[in-house]
């Protein structure tokens, strides 16, 4: 029994002042643990817009002029591209009975592949132009054109 009240003096797992701590540390964990968080309850959001149906229309036609700096790699290209999709060429004027010529061959890799893979093929861009044709309901088209050469970028 001595014990006891010697632990309870002594601030020991039974005593008061270690409940009191118990209770202190209870509170500070029921208390807001971030600040800045706040509660979303109650938050009113307003409505999305809708968008306005302003009936605007654009037209993009984009031009890449190239030249061929390498007429084997071209050609050699152009022939393969001929075998894998015969009704493009035929559309150009190639059949399968004679060779390609060198512009049918540029104008078929230019019809069948974007810029990028066409300067692996033997060609070079030396121009892009960009024709913009825009309008509402209310206006006449405005057009406009954008035109840059490779050498001319920076």
């Amino acid at each position: 029994m001595h014990c006891r009240s010697a632990n309870r003096r002594s601030g020991g797992p039974f005593s008061g002042a270690h409940r009191m701590n118990n209770l202190t540390h209870l509170t500070h964990l029921n208390g807001p643990a971030h600040p800045k968080l706040r509660s979303v309850v109650g938050i009113q959001r307003p409505a999305p817009a809708r968008p306005l149906d302003l009936r605007v229309r654009a037209q993009r036609i984009q031009i890449d002029e190239l030249i061929v700096e390498d007429p084997r790699q071209v050609l050699a290209h152009a022939g393969q591209a001929a075998l894998n999709d015969p009704d493009t060429a035929a559309l150009l004027g190639h059949n399968p009975a004679t060779p390609l010529s060198l512009p049918a061959a540029a104008a078929l890799l230019c019809a069948l592949y974007d810029t990028d893979v066409l300067t692996a093929m033997g060609l070079r861009l030396t121009r892009h132009t960009t024709r913009v044709s825009a309008s509402n309901q209310q206006t006449e088209p405005v057009s406009l054109v954008r035109s840059t050469a490779p050498d001319q970028e920076g």
